[in-house]
């Protein structure tokens, strides 16, 4: 075992999902799902399509109110706090969407500002040293003033990084970060992921189904079942492909037939 892999198996929970259930009006998505995260973790949520993943990370980032349980960020409430006490635990988050939810009309400079803007009092020089930083930390130094249209795809999801990552959260969230890129550039991206969460100490949390990613990065995960509702595997990906108790988290990560 690792040293990296036995700090992890020591580390406290850094997110708590407890008894939680997922519905639009009377169809229930997800039920019963409880797990934690640890500090340090990269954390893959996986299952069929249309198991829900997104919509767990929808309700953990605060977007959908669970019909039942609840999910706690160290020892804190989320869903029984008061707006305030969410506000709070939202700016430890960073997110990055599927399409990477770029503004258009802004470049990547502007883009990365918006919540340095926002959340804190730097003066708009020091803003522009702390976008410079975040920029060269995922390999696009140089590129602030491009706009998204005039980059590749790969490159726009390394800038929703950025600013996914401009106030230093102490845990990042990725919708799909490798939906549409070719097999070298999901690879840059996985290797990007992992050494944001080295050096940044920062706790990862991915919905993917991409087994590359999975295998790769992944060292602990659940996985969402859209026949019986619930979570029917939970622990290391690479250990859970060889766990032939369950078969069809085992094909799923051999990528046989569901």
């Amino acid at each position: 075992m690792s040293k990296l892999s036995q700090i992890q198996q020591q580390a406290e929970a850094i997110i708590n999902v407890v008894d939680l259930t997922m519905a639009y009006g009377s169809n229930v998505i997800q039920k019963d799902l409880t797990f934690e995260i640890r500090r340090g973790d990269i954390f893959i949520i996986m299952g069929g399509s249309g198991c829900g993943k997104s919509t767990l990370l929808k309700h953990m980032i605060g977007l959908i109110k669970p019909v039942q349980g609840d999910i706690f960020y160290g020892e804190q409430s989320y869903w029984k706090a008061d707006a305030d006490a969410q506000q709070l635990i939202n700016q430890r988050f960073g997110v990055t969407f599927q399409n990477g939810a770029l503004w258009s009309s802004m470049t990547l400079a502007e883009n990365i500002a918006i919540p340095l803007q926002e959340y804190t009092k730097l003066e708009p020089r020091e803003i522009n040293e702390v976008v410079e930083f975040k920029l060269a930390l995922v390999g696009l130094g140089g590129y602030g003033n491009f706009y998204p249209s005039e980059l590749s795809g790969g490159m726009r999801k390394r800038a929703s990084i950025a600013r996914a990552v401009a106030l230093d959260p102490v845990i990042l969230f990725f919708d799909e970060p490798g939906a549409g890129l070719d097999p070298f550039n999901s690879r840059r991206l996985d290797n990007l992921i992992t050494e944001l969460r080295d050096s940044l100490k920062t706790t990862i949390v991915i919905v993917t189904h991409e087994l590359a990613s999975i295998l790769t990065i992944g060292n602990n995960s659940v996985f969402l079942d859209d026949e019986t509702k619930t979570i029917i595997a939970a622990g290391d990906p690479k250990k859970l492909q060889e766990d032939h108790s369950v078969p069809k988290v085992q094909a799923f990560l051999y990528r046989g037939e569901l």
